[in-house]
């Protein structure tokens, strides 16, 4: 496990970075940098979090998430598994804001894209048609050699998605990266065991003393960090697993409520509501009418 939560981007001698990834899952570390990251999943599944949200990801998740705002993506179990033959596909863009020169952006002809970059301090995702021409733009990107037009191509990528409108905000209103390099062990080892035990009862005695503190001062420490409260964040991880297996569409309502860790279906029903807005039947038919 790494301790620093800081990620260093290895040192290049070109503007910016641009990775195709292929790996058995992806790094299942949280961190963050001080580096803009776009980032496109072209193939596996799993859980996404980024700042103080939490949500399922698929082929075709796109981001867009500004300097020094944690995230990771968890792979689904299946993809840790030896000898699965399962893979993970993704291009990334890394940047810095001054990438072009100090103050680029701030000129008025750029005051759209810098107008994105401010927006993606708390996290952007599309899903609507911009998500198409964007995922082109990275293959075409992820293709060039290290040259201007790559730098046109990107200066243009980030024009189509100053104008686009059929974006949502990923954090809350007023999330701020309260997570300190030291704690990354602690708070690693919480997202692991949840990840790792979801589906069964969660004792908080049993995390606070994972944790190395006792349970209102995990309570405390823990709410300060992820902006919600630990039931909070076992909720949301469970409810999302729930929307991964409602959207596959193999399981009942039942059955995906026991997998994802409820005992009975009336607090299922109750959590998915709260947390979705929508009843589990109505969240199916909404997934199959897209």
């Amino acid at each position: 496990m790494r301790i620093a939560l800081r990620k260093d981007l290895e040192p290049v001698a070109s503007s910016f970075i641009v990775k195709e990834l292929v790996e058995p899952h992806f790094d299942p570390n949280w961190h963050f940098h001080p580096h803009y990251q776009l980032f496109l999943v072209v193939e596996g599944t799993g859980t996404r979090f980024i700042g103080d949200s939490i949500k399922p990801f698929s082929e075709g998740d796109l981001v867009f998430l500004g300097p020094n705002l944690p995230h990771l993506w968890r792979s689904d179990h299946a993809f840790f598994q030896r000898d699965s033959g399962l893979v993970t596909r993704g291009i990334v863009v890394y940047f810095p804001e001054d990438f072009l020169g100090d103050h680029f952006f701030d000129k008025p002809e750029m005051s759209l894209i810098q107008q994105l970059l401010e927006h993606a301090r708390r996290g952007l995702e599309w899903t609507g048609p911009t998500l198409k021409r964007v995922q082109e733009a990275l293959q075409i990107l992820a293709s060039q050699p290290v040259n201007f037009n790559r730098v046109m191509t990107l200066l243009s990528l980030l024009d189509e998605l100053s104008h686009a409108v059929d974006y949502r905000y990923i954090t809350s209103l007023g999330y701020t990266n309260t997570v300190k390099p030291s704690e990354t062990d602690r708070m690693q080892q919480v997202h692991n065991y949840v990840l790792g035990h979801f589906h069964d009862d969660i004792s908080l005695d049993s995390v606070a003393d994972l944790a190395g503190m006792t349970p209102p001062a995990f309570c405390r420490y823990f709410k300060a960090r992820a902006n919600k409260t630990f039931s909070e964040f076992v909720s949301e991880i469970r409810i999302g697993h729930s929307c991964k297996l409602l959207m596959e569409g193999k399981l009942t309502v039942t059955q995906v409520s026991y997998e994802s860790g409820y005992r009975t279906l009336s607090n299922f029903n109750r959590q998915f509501k709260g947390i979705t807005g929508q009843t589990p039947s109505e969240y199916v038919r909404t997934v199959r009418a897209v």
